[in-house]
């Protein structure tokens, strides 16, 4: 099954609907389709640090970095999980 993935700015809603939302009172929203978020749910939470990244320069054949940028935006984390694939491929080895 393959992964659909939006982006808000993909979203296209009305200024008059973001108003309205702005506008409306606490007491308006509907929450009941979110679960309340009870003890133990905070007991069996883990606070994990996020992944950070390091900008580098690094120097790459023409042809390497056009075969990525083919593809669109978001060329540089297509570079980064085929790094990261190789990577992981070669600590199993190990």
């Amino acid at each position: 099954m393959a992964t659909i993935r939006k982006k808000l700015s993909d979203i296209h809603v009305s200024e008059a609907r973001i108003a309205e939302i702005e506008n409306m009172p606490d007491e308006d929203i509907d929450y009941s389709d979110i679960p309340e978020l009870d003890e133990a749910w905070f007991a069996r939470a883990e606070f994990r640090m996020p992944v950070t990244k390091k900008q580098v320069t690094l120097r790459l054949d023409d042809d390497i970095i056009a075969f990525f940028k083919e593809s669109g935006k978001g060329y540089q984390t297509r570079m980064n999980a085929v790094l990261r694939a190789f990577v992981d491929a070669k600590k199993k080895q190990a």
